[in-house]
């Protein structure tokens, strides 16, 4: 960040009064300028023993498979913005049960939060964003051609949680895990 959003002037980094970090401060009207982590918003949809995945249409990871997510707007709640995501991705009609997972990544200045979600039908198509959407069994999962690991652990998580599920009480803890980079999840998708 190089200069002032309000007035065009260039910034500075330094540490306002009252504060304890570097923050980005205009060097004419004194505006800061804080910038805090992106919070990326999904759902793990599911339809009996299916999860709804989409093939990403657009970069980051273009072509590869992921989870109904993206990056939650202004005026929105969470699991409004996962509904959403759902919807312009996969034009999925669902219903939010629960969130499941929140995973850190202060590496990249993200963190994801992942709802489950029931499918009201299995009726789903790509949507703007998206190549295609689909419904996977756990065996029939792309898994080597996931968009990020992160999706991988949530997902065989899910699979674990559902089927104990299946035989009685639901039994969806929470999932909370800081990541420090994506390749530390690869030991635990795996």
């Amino acid at each position: 960040m190089k200069f002032c959003s309000d007035c065009g002037h260039s910034l500075i980094l330094a540490i306002p009064a009252g504060d304890l970090r570097e923050r980005f401060i205009c060097s004419h009207c004194g505006r800061i300028h804080y910038q805090n982590p992106n919070l990326v918003v999904g759902v793990i949809a599911h339809w009996q023993d299916q999860v709804l995945l989409c093939r990403r249409g657009i970069e980051p990871q273009k072509g590869l498979w992921c989870l109904p997510a993206g990056f939650m707007e202004n005026g929105e709640s969470s699991d409004e913005g996962a509904m959403r995501e759902a919807k312009e991705e996969t034009c999925a009609e669902l219903e939010i049960q629960s969130l499941y997972a929140v995973y850190n990544l202060p590496h990249i200045n993200q963190t994801y939060m992942y709802y489950r979600a029931k499918l009201l039908s299995p009726k789903v198509e790509a949507g703007l964003e998206t190549l295609e959407a689909q419904l996977f069994k756990q065996n029939e999962i792309p898994w080597s051609q996931l968009a990020y690991p992160s999706i991988a652990a949530a997902l065989h998580q899910f699979f674990i949680d559902h089927k104990s599920s299946q035989s009685g009480e639901e039994k969806y803890p929470l999932i909370h895990e800081t990541i420090n980079n994506q390749a530390s999840l690869l030991g635990n998708a795996s």
